[in-house]
């Protein structure tokens, strides 16, 4: 049963089950439809109560029907609420834990409502690309008042039921640990003969001034949108419950809701809500998979990976020890941790408490033996072979039974990696993102032999740490470096042939990218790139690249951290300012390889590299190392800075059209390097079938 009927002297009352938040999917509402007619026909039934079971009131829409027809069958949501709003019986709505999105607009419908506190209160449809369709834009104002209904709804933030406490959107606020449902079942038997019903469509909302407030705000709002068109639209919205009848108002709303629903934009955030949601779901791991407990952890090396991820364990309430092997790095990696953890609580971003809590949490050692007990241990030593193989062969001869080992590597074979213990089933890839204790992305990297379990508890580890885990099978680079190493390789070819370092960063980050190729590999550092490169010159001597980033490294030109990179930077200041050095030796470079400079449009630069991450992205798809084409995306969102509002590389694919992106790439196989662009098969495929990589 999606929503449960029963009778309690004089009142019915509706209970939504539909676990885990009662979203409104087309079952729930169909029954909560069926009940209002059977309340409306029994004559003994003065009153209804309308309610949640479980951990909510309702979270809204039922996701699982996000994007498929259900979402739209009748009855809808719209439907439900005029048959609650037009009940001839008054309908109490019993909130608690959750009511957000459609389940507030249908509390909104009800015509009383009481509420627990510590109830989470919010209008989030912003938040994906869209506005309250059924209603929330109209009533909530007349409930809330149109500022604090104007600041809810554009920026989608929860607040608790007491913090509503002085507006009329709530009829009783209920003690803490009071019974709701004979609260409100009290409630209903009070309000039972009451006539008319009121109904919140029916309040006006008064705001002096308003077209100054509502100006005001258009001016604050579009400052702060960016590319989304979403928070505009709901001011819009939200100005017309002032400025229209309420019908007028409605039907503006649902217009308004329609046109965002077919924007990129709102595509894009609805695709990433899934996306993160589904890239924690592995076909042969069941959801039910036993978990291994993590209540301690350790991290080999203290430099600014290890520090980082030590500072995850801790932000987790997880106690952490980091080993070294030499007292110097550890009294480093320990001092950088404090000033990190100093810095935050200076901001006012930490209280006192959890600093203290947090410091506690972490230690430090010089021998294996300390570490012996840690249920997983992560390795975040040099990016070398031959390093792995001494400090796995150390923890499989120290590591108590049962712990989990974990590499942090970022491009290195995790099966070899492995092999050289013996309990290959439990090891696997930690690919925490610098700087591990900010980046939301933890790529998983699933070897040959990771027990099941061991997936199933890195999966739940990373949400402990609140970060978004992808799943990845082994290859080199696994999903985000592989495809980078693409985009890496279009960069420097444009490099060559006429583009210079702060164009090519322009062009893409115009486009969206958080930091182009240049700057960023300046932050991580060239000497770290350098290294991997080296060693695939060796193990794929039959790629190309520009040898312009081996010149610049040769120039002892790391980066940041050596004042020049790509770009020059002055003591204390992070920004990049074009060097006349590095491009004066990119244009001695193209005349040292016999290239003709040329002029190189914006939109070159753009497509040549995403549709490089298009094409690597399509040949992971292909080879199972990805699972599905969401997982790339929310990678790339998570870990590498591609623009939110276009979805990630594989949804921009589909936004374009694949037929599109084969032409593109069919045009720049003329040029240099054709072989760089040899179309993955799926690409071609699905291309020819009018399909996308998410259809």
């Amino acid at each position: 049963m999606t929503a449960e009927y029963q009778v309690h002297g004089s009142v019915a009352v509706i209970t939504l089950n539909n676990p885990p938040v009662n979203g409104l999917g087309h079952a729930t509402r169909t029954a909560a439809v069926e009940g209002m007619r059977r309340a409306q026909a029994d004559a003994a039934v003065k009153a209804i109560v309308l309610t949640g079971a479980g951990k909510a009131f309702s979270g809204g829409a039922d996701i699982k029907e996000f994007n498929t027809p259900k979402a739209l069958m009748e009855p809808s949501l719209h439907t439900l609420i005029n048959v609650v709003e037009g009940s001839s019986k008054p309908v109490v709505a019993a909130i608690h834990s959750v009511a957000m999105g459609g389940g507030l607009e249908l509390a909104l419908g009800c015509h009383y409502r009481v509420a627990l506190p510590g109830a989470q209160i919010a209008l989030p449809e912003v938040k994906l690309g869209l506005l309250p369709g059924a209603g929330g834009t109209q009533r909530g104002p007349r409930v809330l008042g149109l500022e604090l209904a104007l600041n809810m709804i554009v920026s989608g933030t929860p607040m608790l039921s007491e913090k509503l406490a002085g507006t009329a959107i709530f009829d009783e606020l209920l003690p803490a640990g009071a019974d709701l449902l004979a609260s409100a079942i009290a409630f209903a038997e009070k309000v039972a003969h009451a006539r008319p019903l009121p109904r919140v469509r029916d309040r006006k909302v008064e705001y002096p001034n308003h077209e100054a407030f509502l100006q005001f705000s258009r001016n604050t709002v579009k400052a702060m949108a960016g590319p989304f068109p979403a928070p505009i639209e709901c001011l819009e919205c939200v100005a017309a419950s002032v400025t229209k009848p309420f019908e007028e108002g409605l039907k503006f709303e649902r217009q308004r809701f329609l046109h965002l629903m077919q924007t990129p934009e709102s595509r894009a955030l609805r695709h990433a809500f899934i996306g993160e949601r589904n890239c924690s779901k592995v076909p042969d791991v069941p959801a039910d998979t036993p978990v291994r407990a993590i209540r301690s952890a350790a991290v080999i090396g203290a430099g600014t990976m290890g520090g980082g991820i030590a500072m995850n364990f801790a932000n987790a309430g997880i106690a952490v020890t980091l080993l070294e092997t030499k007292q110097e790095a550890l009294d480093k990696g320990l001092a950088t941790i404090r000033k990190n953890y100093e810095n935050t609580l200076k901001k006012g971003k930490l209280t006192q408490e959890k600093f203290d809590q947090r410091i506690a949490l972490i230690s430090g050692t010089l021998d294996y033996n300390a570490i012996a007990q840690a249920d997983i241990v992560i390795e975040a030593v040099f990016e070398d072979m031959g390093v792995k193989e001494t400090v796995f062969r150390q923890l499989d001869a120290t590591m108590k039974p049962g712990a989990i080992l974990a590499s942090n590597t970022s491009t290195l074979d995790v099966n070899r990696i492995a092999s050289f213990t013996q309990r290959p089933q439990d090891v696997l890839g930690l690919h925490f993102f610098s700087p591990a204790n900010v980046m939301k992305l933890l790529e998983i990297v699933r070897g040959a032999a990771t027990a099941k379990d061991v997936l199933a508890t890195a999966l739940a580890l990373a949400k402990k740490l609140k970060k978004t885990g992808v799943v990845s099978g082994v290859c080199d680079g696994f999903i985000g470096n592989r495809m980078l190493e693409q985009y890496s390789r279009q960069a420097g070819f444009l490099l060559d042939e006429g583009a210079l370092p702060a164009q090519v960063d322009k062009a893409i980050e115009k486009f969206g990218f958080a930091m182009g190729p240049f700057r960023m590999i300046d932050m991580a550092g060239n000497d770290v790139s350098w290294y991997i490169r080296k060693r695939r010159y060796l193990e794929q001597p039959e790629l190309a690249y520009s040898r312009s980033a081996d010149t610049l490294c040769e120039m002892g030109r790391f980066g940041q951290k050596t004042g020049a990179g790509w770009y020059d930077y002055q003591p204390g200041d992070r920004t990049a300012y074009p060097s006349p050095l590095v491009n004066d030796m990119l244009v001695k470079h193209s005349a040292e390889i016999g290239v003709e400079r040329r002029q190189i449009s914006d939109q070159e630069i753009v497509e040549r590299l995403v549709y490089a991450l298009v094409n690597e992205g399509a040949k992971i798809l292909e080879e199972g190392i990805a699972l599905r084409a969401s997982d790339i995306d929310m990678v790339y969102l998570t870990g590498y800075g591609f623009p939110l509002h276009r979805g990630g590389p594989m949804l921009y694919a589909d936004t374009v059209g694949l037929t599109n992106v084969l032409m593109a790439m069919e045009k720049y196989a003329q040029g240099r390097h054709g072989e760089a662009w040899a179309p993955a098969a799926l690409l071609t495929r699905l291309a020819a079938e009018g399909k996308g990589f998410n259809s």
